[in-house]
């Protein structure tokens, strides 16, 4: 990603309205769907400034990789001890089957070889261990912010099930989700499109508007592995090998 997209991640992740109702939907779906025994280890693999930390931190005892030196550090002191560099994929110096919940949370896309990555990130499971994932959906939907971060692909249901399948891993679920915001999603990025914006589109909104949205898609925390989803701007998966 670039250097703008860290800095923006840090300054904005505690209160913009997509980390805030995300980290609640992600957690809701950890308790409903994985149930991490007490005394877990879990891992995020590229946790960016490490703000899904303390979220996971309640599941049980967690590690973290990421490869940007600023971002990391950043992550470490919310982890309250180091954080690893580790690239997918290869995964080099991470122990095979260690662990009992690894997330990849928006992170599949950056990876040129996304098969190659969830194959190596599936020995590293414990027996019985699951994988929560996320990924941005729809290519249609690709925009200065997928250029931006550095994206080598959007997915569909499809395309995310021929990988996931191809790395020999099983569903648990996979749902759309940012659904409810979707149609502004769409609307935004047609717009972009026509007038030849570009750049991310991640800065924090006013404030009124920024707690709409949470409020929108804080919803989903209850609809999310419950009920089919709409078309959404992403997709969230539990898989087991």
């Amino acid at each position: 990603m670039e250097r703008i997209i860290y800095d923006r991640m840090a300054d904005h992740d505690s209160a913009h309205w997509w980390y805030v109702a995300r980290r609640d939907i992600l957690a809701d779906v950890i308790r409903r769907k994985i149930a991490p025994a007490p005394g877990a280890r879990l891992l995020e693999i590229g946790c960016g400034t490490g703000h899904n930390l303390p979220m996971l931190q309640a599941f049980g005892t967690v590690d973290a990789l990421e490869i940007d030196d600023a971002a990391a550090a950043i992550a470490a002191h919310r982890l309250g001890k180091s954080v690893s560099q580790a690239p997918l994929p290869a995964l080099e110096g991470i122990s095979d089957g260690a662990y009992d919940l690894i997330a990849l949370l928006d992170v599949l896309e950056h990876i040129e070889d996304d098969h190659a990555a969830l194959k190596s990130i599936a020995k590293r499971l414990k027996p019985g261990g699951r994988i929560l994932l996320t990924v941005p959906q729809y290519m249609w939907m690709w925009s200065g912010h997928d250029v931006a971060n550095h994206h080598f692909r959007r997915y569909t249901k499809r395309t995310l099930r021929a990988v996931i399948g191809a790395a020999g891993l099983k569903i648990d679920l996979l749902s759309h989700f940012n659904s409810l915001l979707f149609p502004l999603a769409a609307a935004d990025r047609f717009v972009a499109r026509v007038t030849g914006r570009e750049g991310s589109d991640d800065a924090l909104p006013a404030t009124p508007l920024n707690a709409a949205f949470r409020a929108i898609f804080g919803i989903e925390r209850h609809l999310v592995g419950r009920v089919p989803m709409p078309p959404g701007v992403s997709l969230i998966a539990v898989l087991h090998a």
